[in-house]
């Protein structure tokens, strides 16, 4: 049964992005902390150099997805990912479809009718697979609404002190978290916790 899994690398004081909206801090464990190369697929492909473990991580974690969700802001942070993201569809929950948008031969969709129709779209398109989510605004109204199934988090090993925070605005969800997996990489601990609702 295919799951909705959030998938964020955040500091250890909880933020994704800092002031500026820069996410170099958080993702610097991509490109040097270790030596085993993990390529991500897709037009506009990326090599991460990593430690072992975080690669069988970042490579068991990828193998489960068939699609992709996620928010303008990050579509618009990754320049529409050359129009077909790596983990497959992708899903942009946006209030109106940017100028230029759709593309011929993308894979990227845009969602103007709310979080539920995009988790359903989503999921019908990974083909049986799990949904990766990424943005926090995304996030945060998918746990609200009682959608995800599991949180995929990097916690690389710096403090921002400000910016954008993963888990900000929870409407008194009644998420609860399991036992997490916990994966220790170098300079980055990765962490995945189920989630249930009250």
């Amino acid at each position: 049964m295919s799951k909705v899994i959030a998938i964020m690398s955040m500091s250890l004081d909880g933020f994704v992005a800092d002031l500026n909206d820069g996410v170099s801090e958080v993702f610097d464990w991509y490109f040097s902390s270790g030596s085993v190369e993990v390529r991500t697929g897709g037009p506009d492909s990326m090599t991460f150099k990593v430690s072992e473990a975080s690669a069988g991580h970042i490579r068991s974690l990828t193998s489960e997805l068939g699609a992709v969700l996620t928010g303008r802001r990050t579509f618009e942070k990754a320049q529409g990912w050359g129009g077909n993201h790596a983990w497959g569809p992708a899903f942009v929950l946006t209030h109106s479809i940017p100028a230029g948008w759709p593309r011929p031969n993308s894979t990227v969709h845009f969602v103007t009718d709310g979080i539920e129709s995009a988790v359903e779209k989503a999921k019908a398109a990974a083909g049986g697979k799990s949904v990766g989510m990424h943005g926090p605004d995304t996030i945060q109204q998918c746990m609200n609404a009682g959608l995800l199934d599991e949180i995929s988090v990097d916690i690389a090993a710096i403090f921002l002190g400000s910016g954008v925070r993963l888990f900000d605005h929870l409407a008194d969800t009644r998420a609860v978290l399991g036992n997490p997996v916990v994966i220790q990489g170098v300079g980055v601990t990765h962490l995945r916790y189920p989630v249930s609702y009250k």
